[in-house]
């Protein structure tokens, strides 16, 4: 019998440096088919590569093969990122391909979401209309699309997805959070058929039967989730969509640490379809890079509602005592709205980017700290549990009646969490409706689980952190209060004023979207600091200018490229001999880059071990790369083009 060969990508690390492994089958396979191969005594899932001719060696033969295949851009996907990122090829298909592939599925007829309306006209403003028409007519294939909060730019998305579904290709669109996906499937369905949604809370079964789903569709699709979602096996794709494109959250923490924006700009190059990242608040690297590449952004500079009211905005100093006399976190100005607000019929929001109840328990006689044992960072009170948490290795902790050290009774806790604002409010306004949304959070009771009731305004009071930050729509909305504006500027990384400024300016544009009058206190210890002052008056214009100043005078992104390199030791001592080690091998091999560190990472201590880091930076991202090619060993962890350097 004539036997055909391939090289395949199994789904499991090979080790020995090899990504590869070439089989023999009875017919012939395509690239991008997946089958099931011997490894071992496993079989194991992998993807057809290519054909190749017989090799001198002996082969083992397929086990199984799957109907499904892997469409070619989902394939140059993985090998850019195995190029770009030096990834194994193996632990990149852990992220494209959906666990469970060999399991047999019931059936489910709600895995794809079809239009039952009329599909209604989607009239669009004079402002929406000329940045649609520069979006369409513009060259580049990558596209930021600036606009600011409540300029409609999810009606934009709408008639792009249109154009590009009536040519018979598919559409991908990407959120931050699992939580935003409820308000677009919301929008989306009243226009189109073949709607899916995809994202990593779903079950197994779930996004296994979705991603069959999705790979065997004749029709186009519109494919909607968060960053894992650019892996939708969708036959030919025609856009990308990425919301909210100044969030973290596109930039993956664990292996592969691929950037969602990159790997789409690569496709839409490869492939001759368009990218369109929509933000209020662009990243200050991508708007620059933009900048440079000569009319790749389009603004949109005016609300959808033409004639929004802009919100009333109170700027709080928190060292002013006498702004505080009703209640000692929230000030009378954010009580008196909070109040007005309810009366009206009207939701107010508040946000504060801390969980928990108290982040700091000490004893008052002598300054004792509590700590996680294992990971020796400040223990935060949960009251509701009246437990102490770890919010790095989420180990608890029963609260101490009195201190371990001089055993004195005067145990206290400080600083301000979500969970105490929302007992707070409980106690102010009992008969108000409230509702938080954080890490904390119950699976029954998140954002997209409770959409339509936050969405009609049923439910009075939010609080929450970043998550009610992120590009909500709620009609409801009267009142913004923030807690603490200025709660993350002393974290010691290059990005942290351009977070602030981020989520202080998106918090503050969940309102003044429509004709209402809307009213938004923001209290800070720092009023004057740039970030503040910019992110108060949505100044983005103001914000960039700074920034990029400091950038290109500190030599940060996008002046440099930055790898960031984590050892993991037992114990402190190794750590401290690993990192300078190979800290000593770049600084010798590398004379031309610039080495930060050794030093203890910002979480030095994640359970039982200890972590140090270094950073190198360098004008070449090439050089970067010759550094990962070194063998640094198996206790190093690397972040190319990392996001922060915490």
């Amino acid at each position: 019998m004539y036997m055909h060969y391939c090289e395949v990508i199994p789904k499991v690390n090979i080790g020995a440096g090899r990504d590869t492994l070439t089989y023999h089958s009875s017919v012939s396979l395509n690239m991008g088919q997946l089958v099931e191969v011997p490894v071992g005594k496993r079989q194991v899932l992998a993807v057809v590569t290519k054909s190749v001719n017989k090799p001198e060696f002996t082969t083992r033969e397929v086990a199984k093969i799957y109907k499904q295949k892997l469409p070619k851009h989902i394939l140059d996907a993985v090998s850019w990122l195995h190029e770009y990122y030096k990834v194994p090829l193996s632990t990149i298909l852990q992220t494209v391909i959906p666990a469970g592939m060999g399991k047999k599925r019931r059936t489910r007829s709600d895995i794809v979401v079809n239009n039952t309306s009329d599909k209604p006209t989607l009239p669009l403003n004079q402002y929406q209309e000329q940045a649609l028409a520069d979006v369409r007519s513009t060259t580049s294939s990558t596209i930021l699309l600036h606009g600011i909060t409540g300029s409609g730019k999810t009606n934009i998305y709408i008639k792009l997805a249109k154009d590009v579904i009536a040519a018979g290709k598919s559409v991908v669109i990407l959120v931050p959070e699992i939580a935003l996906t409820s308000q677009l499937i919301d929008r989306f369905s009243t226009h189109f058929d073949n709607l899916a949604l995809i994202h990593s809370k779903q079950t197994e079964a779930e996004r296994h039967l979705t991603w069959e789903c999705i790979a065997s569709a004749e029709s186009p699709m519109v494919v909607i989730g968060p960053r894992s979602a650019i892996f939708a096996p969708v036959g030919e794709i025609g856009l990308i969509v990425i919301d909210e494109a100044h969030e973290p959250s596109y930039k993956q923490e664990q292996s592969p640490k691929y950037n969602t924006l990159r790997l789409a700009s690569f496709l839409a190059n490869k492939y001759g379809f368009k990218v369109v990242l929509g933000t209020a608040t662009p990243l200050v690297a991508d708007y620059y890079l933009a900048e440079q590449a000569n009319g790749a952004i389009v603004s949109l500079k005016e609300t959808a509602i033409e004639d929004a009211t802009p919100p009333g905005i109170s700027v709080v100093n928190l060292t002013s005592k006498t702004d505080f006399s009703k209640h000692r976190f929230f000030s009378n100005q954010l009580l008196s709205s909070i109040e007005k607000s309810l009366a009206n019929g009207k939701q107010s929001l508040i946000f504060h980017n801390r969980r928990g109840s108290a982040s700091l328990t000490i004893c008052g006689e002598c300054g004792w700290q509590a700590l996680c044992d294992q990971c020796s960072i400040p223990l935060t009170l949960h009251a509701d549990t009246y437990k102490l948490t770890c919010h790095t290795c989420c180990k608890n902790y029963n609260v101490p009646t009195s201190c371990p050290e001089c055993h004195n009774t005067d145990i206290v806790h400080k600083g301000i969490g979500t969970k105490l604002i929302e007992s707070e409010l409980a106690k102010l306004w009992p008969k108000a409706r409230l509702a938080r949304f954080d890490g904390d959070t119950h699976s029954s009771s998140t954002l997209d689980r409770l959409y339509q009731e936050v969405q009609s305004g049923e439910i009075q009071l939010l609080i929450g952190t970043q998550i009610l930050a992120k590009g909500l729509d709620l009609p409801k909305l009267e009142t913004v209060g923030v807690i603490q504006a200025d709660a993350n500027l002393s974290i010691p990384d290059f990005g942290s004023e351009e977070r602030v400024f981020q989520l202080l300016s998106q918090v503050i544009g969940r309102v003044g979207r429509g004709k209402n009058p809307s009213k938004v206190v923001v209290q800070t210890y720092q009023p004057d600091n740039p970030a503040i002052r910019f992110g108060v008056a949505q100044d983005y214009a103001g914000f960039y200018n700074y920034a990029i100043k400091k950038r290109r005078h500190d030599g940060f992104p996008p002046f440099s490229y930055l790898l960031k390199l984590t050892c993991t030791y037992k114990t402190e001592d190794a750590a401290v001999r690993g990192a300078r080690k190979v800290a000593k091998m770049i600084s010798q091999k590398y004379p031309d880059v610039v080495l930060y560190g050794p030093a203890p990472s910002f979480h030095e201590r994640p359970g039982s071990s200890y972590r140090w880091q270094l950073t190198v930076k360098s004008k070449k991202r090439s050089r970067l790369l010759e550094i990962l090619d070194e063998n640094l060993g198996p206790h190093w962890q690397v972040d190319i083009d990392p996001t922060s350097l915490l």
